[in-house]
């Protein structure tokens, strides 16, 4: 049976306020279940998996008793899809990074948390949020890494949910902001970079089509020397845009 993966990122849930995050989650839910079903603009290419590739949510901490409010519409459609046997992978980001465990267990969804490879039709691909990957950006990995620790994840929850949320929406509209960025030149393009030096690396698996989120820049552009290709899903917040692989091909699609 052909392959057909839906991919979109960047969704930031409860970014920037209430109104718009809601008026965003509909949407995004209406593209989950027209991709599902093969409607809409998937008309024709009903998912077999789909793939949320980071930062789904601004901010996402599991207590061991509570989650973070809202997003109710999203985790219900993506339950349904589970129930309904659809394959849904998660790819932690950056903004949501702190998940052990209720997603898996409540969802049925599969959590990556570094790049997979996938080879679907004969299409080999790496999928990924991105954050972290190429050069530069020395201070988001080892802040990336204190993040990570069992220790700083125990203390965090050691904060009042109320007031623990709090700083972290303050972290996560700053970083946010940081994150906007515009494509002057790809050698500045740290993920495209990445996909360049792993191309290069003899010792490395062969990868067609690399695809992100993170940058927030919807691109398809071909990796400088190669044939294989750079795929960034952009992002929800302002581009409204995702990825289709299907027959062995990829697009980037956009859905305003």
């Amino acid at each position: 049976m052909p392959h057909c993966i839906h991919l979109a990122s960047d969704l930031h849930l409860g970014a920037p306020g209430y109104a718009s995050s809601v008026n965003r989650e509909r949407d995004f839910v209406r593209w989950m279940r027209h991709a599902a079903r093969g409607e809409g603009f998937a008309e024709g290419a009903q998912a077999t998996e789909i793939h949320l590739v980071g930062d789904v949510f601004d901010f996402w901490f599991e207590y061991r008793r509570a989650v973070p409010k809202g997003g109710v519409r999203l985790l219900g459609a993506i339950a349904e899809l589970v129930d309904g046997g659809m394959p849904v992978h998660y790819h932690v980001g950056n903004h949501d990074m702190w998940t052990f465990g209720y997603l898996e267990s409540e969802l049925g969804v599969q959590v990556h948390r570094e790049p997979v490879l996938r080879e679907w039709d004969g299409l080999a691909c790496m999928v990924g949020h991105g954050d972290g990957l190429g050069p530069g950006d020395a201070g988001y990995r080892r802040l990336k890494k204190l993040f990570t620790s069992r220790a700083c994840q125990t203390a965090f929850r050691l904060v009042h949910p109320d007031l623990g949320m709090a700083l972290a929406s303050a972290w996560s509209a700053n970083s946010r902001q940081k994150g906007e960025a515009t494509l002057r030149d790809l050698s500045e393009e740290h993920l495209h970079t990445f996909a360049q030096q792993w191309l290069s690396d003899g010792n490395k698996p062969h990868v067609d089509v690399f695809v992100f989120g993170h940058r927030h820049l919807p691109m398809d552009v071909v990796v400088k020397g190669t044939n294989a290709r750079y795929l960034n899903a952009g992002d929800w917040l302002t581009h409204k845009t995702s990825v289709v692989i299907a027959d062995g091909e990829a697009k980037l699609l956009s859905h305003r």
